[in-house]
């Protein structure tokens, strides 16, 4: 009965694991899509969110078996309780990669406008957090996930510093309505990426260390 739990507790790994992956290579076609403005990399993350969220289901029902039948405790209790949380900040993660493939749509035929500066600086940092992200869950490490924790801040100032940049666009009739909304839907749909990321981290010190960071600004 042991080996059976612990080979279903492999398995709800590997599962999130692979959503993880997907998540992570829609972010990356996503972005693509909005700096070199492939529309066909933007209609493969629309597309590919059903399999996404096919997962996030499949991975939901594992979970309440687990927990309906094996009655976990300790560690493994920790575990499953945290890819819970896991699973549900992945599956908004790819929701969030298909707003800015929509957003990278509208885009596509806009000249380049005010700022859009900061995006490809904003899109590397959010990119490189939810690889931390994810390599710290895969591996346990926690100096990983402080990483990511360390670079929110920066996120949340340049998503600030466009937004600002984009109304003084708009102020001052060098942009259009609808291109500065979708700048700033695209600056603030990375933003929350990060936030999500952060929300993952602070999981992955859950589990390898037992504590809970969730709020604390001092370990931001």
């Amino acid at each position: 009965m042991e080996r059976h739990f612990q080979h279903e507790l492999e398995g709800l790994k590997t599962s999130l694991i692979k959503m993880g992956t997907l998540v992570e290579q829609g972010y990356h076609l996503a972005v693509t899509a909005v700096l070199v403005h492939d529309t066909q990399a933007a209609q493969s993350v629309i597309a590919a969110d059903e399999r996404i969220d096919a997962l996030e289901l499949e991975i939901d029902n594992a979970i309440i078996d687990l927990l309906a039948l094996q009655q976990p405790v300790a560690r493994d209790l920790r575990f499953i309780i945290a890819s819970q949380k896991l699973n549900n900040d992945l599956e908004r993660i790819g929701d969030h990669c298909v707003n800015i493939a929509q957003s990278a749509l509208t885009l596509a035929g806009s000249p380049e406008s005010p700022g859009i500066e900061d995006i490809p600086r904003m899109a590397n940092i959010v990119g490189r957090m939810l690889r931390d992200a994810l390599d710290g869950f895969i591996r346990l490490d926690a100096m990983l996930a402080h990483e990511v924790l360390r670079n929110e801040d920066l996120v949340d100032d340049l998503n600030r510093k466009t937004v600002k940049l984009v109304i003084e666009a708009l102020r001052a009739d060098s942009m259009s309505i609808e291109t500065g909304m979708e700048l700033a839907r695209l600056s603030r749909n990375l933003e929350r990426i990060a936030d999500l990321t952060t929300n993952i981290s602070e999981e992955v010190v859950f589990l390898a260390q037992a504590r809970v960071i969730k709020h604390q600004a001092d370990e931001k």
